[in-house]
C-alpha cells in the first residue's frame, strides 16, 4: 500500500512490521493524520503489552503512514461522543497508553514526519529518544 493512501475499511488502524529484533509500529489512518481514535490507542495498546513480553524484541520504531506523525486525539470521535463517561474513558486509556511506553523494557524510537499534534506531540515525548525528517512540526494547541 502507498504510504499516501487511505487504508481500505477492512486495513488495521496499526501495522506491525518485524526484523531483526526490530519492531515498527506505524499508525495506518493517513486521511486522518493518523488521529488517535478510542480503536487506534486500543491497538497500540495490544501490541505495546505484547511487545513488553517478547524479549527478542530490541527496539521499537513508532511510525505514522501518510504525510503526518499523528494528529492527535480523533477530535470527529470525541464530538460524536460528548458524554462524559466516553471522554474520561478515552483519555484513561491515553494515559494508560503513554504511561506503557515510558515503562516499555525495550527503548522507543518515534520516527516523525509532518506533524505531531496534540496528543500525538505527547506520544512523541513519551518515547526514548525522536528522530524527525526537516518537515516536522511540534504543537501543543490545549
Amino acid at each position: 500500500m502507498n504510504a499516501n493512501t487511505q487504508p481500505a475499511a477492512t486495513e488495521p488502524q496499526l501495522l506491525r512490521q518485524d526484523h531483526g529484533g526490530v519492531v515498527t509500529l506505524t499508525l495506518n489512518r493517513p486521511a486522518q493524520f493518523n488521529s488517535l481514535s478510542r480503536a487506534l490507542v486500543s491497538e497500540l495498546q495490544g501490541e505495546l503489552d505484547r511487545i513488553a513480553a517478547d524479549s527478542s524484541v530490541r527496539t521499537v520504531v513508532l511510525a505514522g503512514a501518510g504525510k503526518a506523525f499523528c494528529a492527535g486525539h480523533d477530535l470527529k470521535e470525541m464530538r460524536s461522543n460528548p458524554e462524559k463517561a466516553f471522554q474520561k474513558a478515552l483519555f484513561q486509556q491515553c494515559s494508560k497508553l503513554m504511561l506503557t511506553l515510558v515503562r516499555l523494557p525495550q527503548p522507543v524510537i518515534a520516527r516523525v514526519h509532518g506533524i505531531a499534534t496534540a496528543a500525538g506531540c505527547q506520544l512523541v515525548s513519551m518515547c526514548d529518544l525522536a528522530v524527525a525528517s526537516d518537515n516536522s512540526r511540534f504543537a501543543v494547541s490545549g
